[in-house]
C-alpha cells in the first residue's frame, strides 16, 4: 500500500464517514475480523442479531407489528434462522402498496432511494445511516481482498442516472481525494469507446468497476484496435450490476491482464456476496440472510437452484425480511480455501426474467443460449427476446467474419434443442444493441415472465 493510499484509507476515509455521521469505520473493523471465524461462530451471531433485528421491527415497524401479531410470530423466542420460513415473503407489490406502513417510527434519519427499474417499474424505499455504513463496510472489505484499497486509483464505468446526477461540487472534491474518477457509459458509440480506452490508458487505474457488459465492449474495441490495456498496472476489474458470463470474464482478463471479481447486490438488498480471490462468492453474513426458495417460498438445500430471498439484518429503519428481489442463484455448503467462515453462492443465474422457457415449460438458464453465441466467429453483440412459449427473436451484432449462412443454421438448431423443435425464430442484424433505460444491458428479455411474475 502507498503512502497516499494508507493516509486516505486509514485517515480520510474514517474521517469523511464520521462527518457524515456513519460508522462504517467501526464496522469495518469488526467486518475485518469476523470474516475468520468459524461458520457456526458466525451463524450463532447472525441468530443474535436477528432476533435483535426482528423485535426492533416489531416496535417500531407499523407493517411488521400487524404481520408478527397476525402470524403468532414472536421475534424473541426464534430457536434458528430456519424460523424464518414461518414469515412471507415481501414483493416489490408489498413495498410499493404498504410503503407507509413499512417506514419505521424510530427518529433515525433515512433517505429515499429507488432501484434503476431495468424492467419500467422502479422501487422506491428508505435507507437509513446505519444501514448504508454496513453495506460501505462490506464492499470496502471486499475490495480489500484483492490488494487494492480506498485511495489506489479507480475508474467507475458507470450508466446509472442515479449516480450521474449526483456530480456536485462536494462529490467531485471527494472523488479528486479517492483517486475516483467516473466515466459514464451511458452512449456506446464506437467514437465513445475510443474515448474510454484512452481515458483508461491516461489515467492508469489500479482497479477498474461497472457493468460487464460495458467494460467487455471497451475491452473487445481495444483489442480490435491493437490497442494494449495490459500494461498499465490494472490489478483488478470490479463487475456488478448486471450478470458476469464466462465469456466477459475471459475477454476482460485477457485485455486488461488481472484477475476480474464479481460482485452481488443491490440498493434494495444490498451488499449481498462478493467473489475472493479463490473464485468463491461470500455471503456478507453479518448483515444478510440469504434464502434460496421454491416457488412456494419454502427453502432450498444447497446445490439446488431457486429464487434469492433476502432478509438485511441492519434495515430496521425500513424492513427488508424475507425480500424476494428477482434472482436466481444457488447456496454452496462447501467451505473456499481461503479460510473465511462466510457461507457461499455457488452460482448467481440473474434476473427471474433473465430465464428462457421451453415449449414445455421448463427452464432454459440464459447460458446455454450464451455460449453457443459467444465462440461464434464474427458474433460482437447478441440478445434473446422471447415473446412465448413459441415465439422468440435474435438481435445480433456482426463484423465481417460472420458466415451468415452457416451460422444461422447453428444458431437454429442450438434454439431448437434448448427450447423446442415447434419454437420460432426471428434473426435480426443490428449495428447496435442499446442499453435499457437503467443503462445495463440484457441479453435475455423473457416476456412471458415480464407480464406474469411477481
Amino acid at each position: 500500500m502507498g503512502l497516499y493510499t494508507s493516509v486516505a484509507a486509514n485517515i480520510l476515509f474514517p474521517l469523511h464517514e464520521k462527518i457524515k455521521k456513519h460508522t462504517t469505520w467501526s464496522v469495518f473493523r469488526e467486518m475485518e475480523r469476523s470474516q475468520w471465524l468459524k461458520p457456526d461462530q458466525i451463524s450463532e451471531r447472525q441468530l443474535t442479531r436477528l432476533r435483535c433485528f426482528l423485535t426492533e421491527c416489531e416496535i417500531q415497524v407499523p407493517y411488521y407489528k400487524e404481520l408478527f401479531k397476525k402470524h403468532g410470530f414472536e421475534p424473541g423466542k426464534i430457536s434458528s434462522v430456519a424460523d424464518l420460513s414461518k414469515l412471507p415473503l415481501l414483493t416489490k407489490d408489498i413495498i410499493r402498496k404498504e410503503f407507509s406502513g413499512l417506514c419505521s417510527n424510530n427518529l433515525e434519519s433515512v433517505r429515499l432511494f429507488s432501484t434503476t427499474g431495468s424492467t419500467g417499474d422502479p422501487l422506491r424505499f428508505n435507507i437509513s445511516k446505519t444501514r448504508v455504513s454496513h453495506d460501505v463496510a462490506a464492499k470496502w472489505r471486499a475490495t480489500r481482498w484483492w490488494g487494492v484499497d480506498i485511495g489506489d486509483r479507480e475508474l467507475v464505468i458507470w450508466s446509472s442516472a442515479i449516480e450521474l446526477t449526483r456530480q456536485d461540487r462536494a462529490k467531485q472534491i471527494r472523488d479528486w481525494f479517492f483517486r475516483t474518477r467516473l466515466i459514464s457509459s451511458a452512449a456506446m458509440s464506437m467514437n465513445d469507446m475510443d474515448h474510454f480506452i484512452e481515458d483508461i490508458r491516461n489515467y492508469k487505474p489500479k482497479m477498474l468497476f461497472g457493468y460487464p457488459s460495458s467494460m467487455t465492449l471497451i475491452a473487445q474495441r481495444a483489442e480490435k484496435k491493437g490497442i494494449k490495456l495490459d500494461d498499465l498496472g490494472i490489478i483488478v476489474v470490479f463487475c456488478t450490476a448486471e450478470r458476469l458470463y464466462p465469456h466477459q470474464r475471459d475477454a476482460m482478463e485477457r485485455i486488461f491482464g488481472c484477475p476480474v471479481a464479481n460482485g452481488y447486490g443491490g440498493r434494495d438488498a444490498g451488499f449481498i456476496a462478493h467473489e475472493c480471490p479463490h473464485g468463491r462468492m461470500h455471503i456478507t453474513a453479518e448483515d444478510i440472510i440469504v434464502e434460496i426458495v421454491d416457488e412456494l417460498g419454502c427453502p432450498l438445500p444447497p446445490g439446488v437452484p431457486g429464487e434469492v430471498v433476502i432478509t438485511h439484518l441492519y434495515s430496521a429503519g425500513f424492513p427488508f425480511i424475507r425480500y424476494k428481489n428477482g434472482d436466481i442463484a444457488v447456496l454452496d455448503d462447501e467451505k473456499c480455501a481461503c479460510g473465511r467462515g462466510l457461507p457461499l453462492l455457488k452460482d448467481i443465474h440473474g434476473r427471474t426474467n433473465d430465464i428462457l422457457l421451453a415449449a414445455d415449460g421448463s427452464i432454459v438458464l440464459a447460458v446455454a443460449i450464451a455460449i453457443v453465441l459467444r465462440d461464434m466467429p464474427g458474433v460482437n453483440g447478441f440478445k434473446v427476446i422471447q415473446e412465448s412459449l413459441h415465439d422468440c427473436s435474435l438481435q445480433l451484432v456482426t463484423d465481417n467474419s460472420y458466415d451468415k449462412q452457416g451460422a444461422e443454421i447453428k444458431i437454429r438448431q442450438a434454439f431448437s434443442a434448448r427450447l423446442g423443435d415447434n419454437v420460432k425464430l426471428r434473426i435480426e442484424y443490428l449495428d447496435y444493441i442499446a442499453p435499457e433505460a437503467s443503462g445495463k444491458y440484457r441479453y435475455v428479455v423473457n416476456k412471458i415472465r415480464d407480464n406474469s411474475f411477481q
